[in-house]
């Protein structure tokens, strides 16, 4: 099909746009027409096994197509993707769906296939950031950890409902079932040992106090039956096959990383980055965020840590962040829960958000402030990778320095005020008194 009067200028001459499905894929190419100023449409259709995509890749680079483009489809992109790098193109790009959607009512494969060769071809989308198949092998590693891990807590969740549903309450005084104190009462219970006090004087520790004998004793006072024995102990031997599984699992990613030990030595020095996050964001984002994203603004634009921009008519509607770093979000979460503990400027950060957003006892604001300081060590990250400096803390009174002593002396006022309602206070210098 020849089509002439081309609205928009041509960046690409020859240019093919994919739309990927699992059982095939549609394949759009757009190229110069016979005639000047014209160009030409063709939709061709493929299986998708492997060999059938490395012979639609040479018949592309035989009709002379220099660039690329699909869609994101989860894995069902990948074997055509890499069928693709087995030629000389110039360019393999993999989009973001959102960016080239279907107008409503004009949703077909060999429209969509021509519609992302169109939009490409004029330079309207840009390819995502594709890792390296190092990185990529890292990126399967960490992500089966996170959902091994996440399988083990969803295990030790069922066995917290299987003792409650007994009448068994030792969750309500041991932190972690999974504990050694806990472990012991748990397997005694299996055996068949069913008094409150001797379970109780299992515990090991700083689980031995006499406030905590006391709460064990009548915790683990219930009507634990062989069904919860048998319930037990199959969620015991599930978590205890997690735990291996999660063990060999980061054995094998500390093989992985080695291969970028400075970057992860330099992610190591932020607060809150332990070998998970720091392995998370090497598979995730890679050793060098700055030779794919411009600025830290971008990265957390592409990770969804900032808040979204909708305004209309001069009027903010709201400022969620998105869904996106299905990964690497949760594991920055993760980073902050654990930066704020230690004291710092994280900290201090995360102090001052949640009075301004509420105050400590208002979930939302501490939502909120957790966000902020997971977005301000994605910004400390891009920064340290860049500058290949490690992260030094600029301490707990950061923000008060910065702070006027006005500034400072009105805020403590207000607070002094919110503490004393109804009542006025004022200064008086020590001199006039």
């Amino acid at each position: 099909m020849q089509e002439a009067g081309e609205r928009m200028r041509v960046t690409y001459e020859r240019v093919a746009g994919i739309d990927v499905h699992k059982d095939m894929i549609k394949v759009g190419i757009r190229a110069p027409g016979h005639r000047a100023w014209t160009r030409t449409s063709e939709v061709l259709e493929y299986r998708t096994f492997y060999g059938v995509l490395q012979m639609m890749a040479r018949d592309l680079r035989k009709r002379e197509i220099t660039h690329v483009v699909m869609e994101a489809s989860g894995v069902y992109t990948e074997p055509v993707y890499y069928a693709l790098m087995e030629q000389d193109f110039e360019q393999v790009a993999v989009i973001n769906p959102a960016h080239a959607k279907a107008l409503k009512g004009h949703k077909a494969d060999a429209k969509d296939a021509l519609r992302l060769a169109e939009l490409f071809e004029c330079g309207l989308l840009r390819g995502s950031y594709i890792p390296p198949q190092a990185l990529k092998d890292l990126r399967d590693l960490t992500r089966y950890r996170i959902k091994t891990v996440q399988g083990r807590t969803s295990e030790i969740q069922r066995l917290a409902k299987a003792l409650e549903s007994a009448g068994i309450k030792l969750d309500s005084v041991v932190s972690d079932l999974t504990g050694k104190s806990a472990g012991l009462m748990i397997e005694a219970l299996i055996d068949g040992e069913r008094r409150g006090k001797v379970l109780a004087d299992l515990a090991i520790g700083r689980m031995r106090t006499a406030g905590k004998l006391a709460d064990l004793s009548q915790a683990l006072a219930g009507r634990f039956t062989d069904h919860h024995a048998v319930l037990c102990r199959l969620h015991l031997d599930r978590i205890a096959l997690f735990n291996t599984a999660v063990a060999g699992l980061e054995a094998k990613i500390t093989v992985k990383v080695t291969a970028y030990q400075r970057e992860l030595d330099l992610l190591k020095s932020i607060t809150g980055f332990g070998d998970a996050v720091a392995s998370a964001w090497l598979a995730e984002i890679g050793p060098a965020p700055h030779e794919y994203f411009a600025s830290h603004e971008k990265l957390a634009s592409w990770v969804t840590l900032c808040p979204g921009n909708h305004m209309s008519a001069g009027k903010r509607k709201h400022g969620r962040t998105g869904n996106a770093g299905t990964y690497i979000k949760p594991m920055l979460v993760q980073a902050a829960w654990s930066a704020i503990k230690s004291q710092g400027r994280l900290q201090a950060r995360y102090h001052k958000l949640v009075r301004r957003f509420g105050g400590p006892k208002n979930p939302a604001a501490v939502k909120k402030a957790i966000l902020a300081v997971a977005h301000t060590l994605l910004k400390i990250a891009y920064q340290v990778l860049k500058s290949g400096k490690p992260y030094e803390d600029l301490g707990a009174d950061f923000y008060t320095q910065r702070e006027s002593p006005e500034q400072r002396r009105a805020y403590l006022l207000r607070q002094l005020e919110k503490l004393s309602p109804g009542c006025t206070i004022t200064i008086t210098p020590a001199e006039a008194a």
